[in-house]
């Protein structure tokens, strides 16, 4: 009998080994391609080289790379990275290229505008981007993509438009805002402030796929905002929540939707318009008019 179960153990235990080598090639293959899709947007620059193998950084293996960063990117479904350094060797000029595959490109818009500011110098490389000494960080289609030049001089500029270019062309495809960015009424909006927040908008894990703007009239500094539902029913659901979260005793109802009384965010104003929330908030008292006003601008520009 021993020798029997020896036996069968033996026989299963060839068939795993045939079985996993079998998958082996399939799982490189698979993984190599993906690599590839993303390596292929490096740029190839006449008189640049590349000093060393570009580095491919997956969601387990990100922290390697940023520790004390990755979460964020993590935060907005970050797929792969790929980072390449290249070196014009009679100039002494040095270029770190980083591309981000953020698996769609509201989620690389949503880590993008976490990172910039209203005061960045903005240039038109692919979507949108915008330029530091040394530095351009620009977004196209679903990729986040950063360039740092090393002892660049005065040339800094001219060689970090020369790499996006390159790699804007490889992409093929600049991409577009997301739709609901397009919604925000522009009188008193603060340029280029308009966020991308996937997870735990307002802070409630219940709330999902929120877009936000800042707004700054003379006397007053205050935020519009939607929040995407799937349907109109999971918009009702989240509102319901919402409103439930807040109390009735802060809460009453008014001719365009809700006003919530909120200790961080003042007098929020609020409504559903089929799958999509739209809201005022940080309006102080006194100024409601204000908040039933950009309210009402919401609505409108969604029927729109």
């Amino acid at each position: 009998m021993k020798t029997r179960n020896n036996a069968r153990f033996r026989i299963f235990s060839v068939c795993a080994s045939v079985f996993v080598f079998l998958l082996l090639p399939a799982a490189a293959k698979a993984e190599e391609q993906a690599r590839t899709a993303l390596d292929s947007l490096l740029p190839e620059i006449p008189d640049w080289k590349q000093t060393e193998k570009a580095h491919n950084y997956y969601p387990e293996t990100l922290y390697e790379y940023i520790n004390g960063a990755a979460e964020i990117y993590l935060a907005y479904d970050f797929r792969e990275l790929v980072v390449s350094q290249y070196q014009k060797e009679q100039a002494g000029m040095d270029v770190s290229a980083e591309i981000y595959d953020m698996g769609s490109g509201k989620n690389a818009f949503g880590i993008y505008s976490a990172e910039r500011f209203t005061e960045n110098n903005f240039v038109e490389v692919g979507l949108q981007g915008y330029l530091e000494e040394g530095t351009l960080n620009f977004l196209v289609d679903r990729y986040y993509v950063k360039l740092l030049c090393f002892d660049c001089k005065d040339q800094s500029e001219e060689v970090l438009r020369k790499f996006s270019a390159e790699i804007v062309d490889r992409a093929g495809n600049k991409g577009a805002f997301p739709p609901l960015v397009l919604k925000f009424p522009e009188t008193g909006m603060v340029p280029n402030s308009e966020k991308y927040i996937l997870r735990n908008f307002l802070g409630y894990s219940f709330l999902q796929n929120g877009y936000s703007a800042d707004y700054a009239l003379e006397n007053l500094e205050f935020g519009c905002f939607f929040i995407e539902g799937k349907s109109p029913k999971e918009a009702r659901g989240m509102l319901d929540k919402y409103i439930g979260a807040k109390g009735s005793g802060r809460v009453s109802e008014t001719d365009l939707g809700y006003h919530v009384r909120d200790r961080y965010y003042h007098n929020i104003y609020l409504a559903r318009s089929g799958s999509v929330i739209c809201g005022v908030m940080k309006i102080k008292d006194g100024f409601e008019e204000t908040g039933e006003k950009y309210l009402k601008a919401l609505l409108d520009n969604l029927k729109n």
